[in-house]
C-alpha cells in the first residue's frame, strides 16, 4: 500500500558555482526567468507552474527533486515517515507548505502542496499538415517563431544508482509511481533499469516521471523537459549547437521505452538537460511490462547511447 499519490513532478533542486551562467544556459535551453534572489535561481516553462527548475549559488551539487500534491492531507502522512521533515513552511519563490524526505541514495525529495501558479504563456505553433491530415494547415506557409522556443513544461528525472530495486520500491511506495516499462539484463530478476510514472486512475499521464539506472556510481543522470513539438527539438538543437559553448550529449533520436524525440545537453558544470516532444501517455488501466534491456534500451531512430551518456552521474 503506497502512502500517497503525488500529482506532478515540481523541479530539480542543485547547486551551481555560477547563477548567471546557470540563467544563461537555461535561458538558450528554453526557461524563463520566474524569480530570482541573491543566492538562488528559480526558472519557469511555458505552463502554469511557478518555477520548474531550482539552484542555489554553491558548488555543483544535486540535491534532489521536488513534487506537487493537491491535497495538504498527504504531508501529514508523510510527516509521519521516519526520517521526514514535518511539514514546513516554504520561504521562497513560489511559496507552499512542502515535506522533506531523504530517498535510498541519501537526496532530498520534497512533497510541496499550496505552491502559487502563474499565468501561462501563449506560445504560437503552426501545425503540421501530415500524410493522413494534409489540410490542418491549408492556405498557410509555416514560418517557425525564433530560437529558443520557451520549453512547455518539466517531464521526468532520472537517477543513477547502485540500488536500482531499492529505490525503485521507496518512490512506488512513498510517492505512488507505478512501473510502465522495468528492464533485466539476463536473468528476469536482474532489474537495471525502471520507468514509473504517476497514478491519476483514468487520467493519461507521461509514460513516465522516474526512470531509475543501473549505475555504481550515484547522481543525477539527467532532467527532461517537454519542447513544443518535434520541430522546437530540432531548431534549437541547430540553435544551441550553433553557440558553441555546450557539450552535446547525445540525439537527436527517439526512444522506444516511452517513444519521445529526444536532445540532451550537458549545462556548463556537466548536469544533464534533456529537450523532448510527443511520449506515450498511459493511464492505470495500461499496467506494465518487464522487457530485456536488448529489447527496451534502444532508439527507434537515431544514434545508440554513447557509454558516456549511459554512464553519467552528476552527484
Amino acid at each position: 500500500m503506497t502512502v500517497i499519490k503525488v500529482a506532478d513532478f515540481a523541479f530539480p533542486r542543485m547547486e551551481a558555482p555560477d547563477l548567471d551562467a546557470m540563467e544563461e544556459f537555461l535561458t538558450h535551453f528554453g526557461m524563463v526567468r520566474a524569480e530570482r534572489t541573491p543566492d538562488a535561481l528559480y526558472m519557469r516553462g511555458a505552463d502554469s507552474h511557478h518555477h520548474l527548475h531550482v539552484a542555489h549559488k554553491g558548488g555543483t551539487r544535486f540535491i534532489g527533486f521536488a513534487y506537487h500534491t493537491p491535497d495538504e492531507d498527504d504531508l501529514k502522512r508523510l510527516a509521519k515517515m521516519p526520517g521526514a521533515s514535518g511539514i514546513e513552511t516554504i520561504n521562497e519563490p513560489g511559496g507552499g507548505k512542502r515535506v522533506r524526505l531523504t530517498e535510498p541514495n541519501g537526496y532530498q525529495v520534497e512533497v510541496i502542496a499550496g505552491m502559487q501558479s502563474v499565468t501561462p504563456l501563449k506560445i504560437d505553433r503552426d501545425l503540421v499538415n501530415t500524410g493522413s491530415e494534409p489540410h490542418r494547415r491549408a492556405g498557410r506557409v509555416m514560418r517557425l517563431t525564433k530560437s529558443p522556443t520557451t520549453i512547455q513544461r518539466i517531464g521526468h528525472g532520472v537517477l543513477s544508482t547502485p540500488k536500482v530495486k531499492e529505490t525503485t520500491a521507496w518512490f512506488r511506495e512513498t510517492l505512488g509511481f507505478v512501473r510502465s516499462d522495468d528492464v533485466y539484463a539476463g536473468d528476469k530478476e536482474n532489474i537495471i533499469g525502471a520507468f514509473s510514472r504517476l497514478d491519476r486512475g483514468e487520467d493519461y499521464v507521461d509514460h513516465h516521471v522516474l526512470f531509475c539506472v543501473h549505475n555504481q556510481k550515484t547522481g543525477l543522470n539527467h532532467v527532461s523537459y517537454e519542447a513544443q513539438d518535434i520541430d522546437a527539438v530540432f531548431q534549437d538543437h541547430e540553435y544551441i549547437k550553433r553557440l558553441g559553448k555546450y557539450d552535446h550529449m547525445w540525439g537527436i533520436g527517439r526512444h522506444l521505452l516511452g517513444s519521445q524525440v529526444y536532445d540532451y545537453w550537458s549545462d556548463p558544470w556537466g548536469r544533464v538537460h534533456e529537450r523532448w516532444a510527443d511520449t506515450d501517455r498511459l493511464n492505470a488501466a495500461n499496467g506494465g511490462n518487464l522487457i530485456s534491456a536488448e529489447d527496451g534500451l534502444r532508439s527507434q531512430w537515431g544514434d545508440r547511447p554513447p557509454e558516456r551518456f549511459m554512464g553519467h552521474a552528476s552527484p
